[in-house]
């Protein structure tokens, strides 16, 4: 019978150990981004350790002088746990917690236990559990006993559960159920897909940098009311709400879930379904944390995200917000964005300005027309109200006179 093990909830005090490789101030920066995750996930960063290298240590990940250092450090401190900020390997995980004693988990861990806590949707948490598994079924090769040392706290939890069954052959059967379960789903947002595709009203995809804004500009713009924190990760599960535009044209905004620098492969394979949604867009809508003065390398990550998404070849519109919390007016650019944008989502500034520059964008994939339609087909012009943006509308002694500018489906049909 498989062992198992009490997840309750404890206060947690951690050191947050990086090696450096190449840039110091990158990697002071990634050990910032973790203390938020950290933060994030409820436990206390106590301190943070760097050590310069050429390579990381293929047994420990951190040299043994730099390990000896930790230890007591972690003594002193009175620290319940390290948080290194890469992904170990099975060997460096146990290697680690042998030397020094105390619980390890690593980046990868800290991410996977903040979506385990954010899921809500039963795709979501299908998604994460089973990246959570695939991790987990990894590291439990030659682990043994260093099992025992989990403890409760980060890096144990699951979507909607207190205890964890540790058992390589339930896990492998688990992953396998999943799986049927996540390829349900899959079929179904395929179907709703298809279904959007044949419906030509357009859909513009949210992405950014986790904490972008990206949930409040939704809620602003569509009164979607979905939980907006300024957390890393303060939304996982992906929302689709419509908007009607100024001329009437209505589109379908739909949040992704957030990027972030090291995003573990175990997620993005387990989310590729949802993360996908930008890849099935008509216009991708970039938000960017302007106010973040490391916005340029989180701009870069998206970018590669989408990249590794096959995200290629749609109009972009970025738009850097939380303008009003900058000290002084700076020049921004993104050199990868049709066009750019200034906004606060939180206070509805230059959001009048975004909604023209996505109505443009639109209106580029559209074909003009100018037309007069017999009265008797005056139910063609409901759709053209729906789907495109009516310039004119007069009514002749021949018919109804329309200028409009119009999907290339609907420009087919009329």
């Amino acid at each position: 019978m498989a062992e198992l093990y009490d997840m309750s909830d404890v206060e947690e005090r951690v050191i947050l150990v990086g090696v450096c490789l190449d840039d110091e101030r990158d990697t002071r920066e990634s050990l910032d981004e973790l203390e938020e995750l950290a933060k994030t996930a409820g436990a206390t960063t106590v301190a943070k350790v760097i050590q310069s290298r050429d390579a990381f240590h293929p047994g420990t990940y951190i040299g043994k002088g730099k390990i000896e250092e930790v230890r007591l450090l972690a003594e002193q401190l009175n620290a319940t746990g390290i948080v290194c900020d890469d992904e170990l390997s099975p060997a460096q995980l146990k290697n680690l917690e042998d030397a020094l004693q105390i619980k390890v988990i690593d980046r990868t861990v800290m991410i996977l236990d903040i979506f385990a806590s954010r899921a809500s949707t039963k795709e979501g948490k299908i998604q994460v559990e089973l990246a959570q598994l695939r991790y987990r079924a990894t590291r439990l090769i030659g682990l043994g006993n260093s099992l025992s040392r989990l403890g409760g706290g980060i890096g144990t939890r699951g979507p909607g559960e207190k205890k964890l069954e540790i058992d390589r052959r339930l896990i492998k059967d688990r992953i396998s159920i999943l799986k049927k379960e996540l390829e349900g789903v899959k079929q179904a947002r395929e179907t709703i897909r298809k279904s959007r595709m044949n419906n030509p009203i357009p859909v513009v995809a949210i992405v950014g940098y986790t904490n972008a804004g990206k949930s409040t500009l939704l809620n602003t713009l569509t009164d979607a009311r979905i939980l907006a924190e300024d957390k890393l990760f303060a939304t996982l599960d992906p929302t689709t709400r419509n908007l009607v535009l100024e001329s009437g044209q209505q589109i379908l905004l739909t949040d992704t879930v957030g990027f972030i620098r090291k995003l573990p492969h175990h997620l993005i394979e387990a989310f590729k379904s949802t993360l996908e949604e930008a890849k099935y867009a008509d216009v991708i809508l970039h938000v960017v944390d302007a106010s973040n003065p490391v916005h340029d390398k989180q701009m870069h990550i998206v970018y590669e995200t989408l990249e590794n998404l096959g995200v290629k070849d749609k109009p972009i519109i970025t738009a850097f917000n939380k303008i009003d919390a900058l000290e002084e007016v700076e020049i921004m650019k993104d050199l990868k964005a049709d066009e750019t944008v200034r906004i606060s989502a939180k206070n509805k500034i230059g959001l009048d300005h975004l909604l023209d520059t996505i109505e443009g964008i639109l209106r580029e994939q559209k074909q003009l027309i100018e037309k007069v339609f017999p009265y008797s087909e005056a139910g063609k012009i409901q759709a053209i109200r729906k789907y495109g943006q009516l310039l004119e509308e007069e009514y002749q002694e021949e018919g109804i006179f329309v200028k409009a500018y119009v999907p290339k489906e609907i420009y087919l049909g009329l």
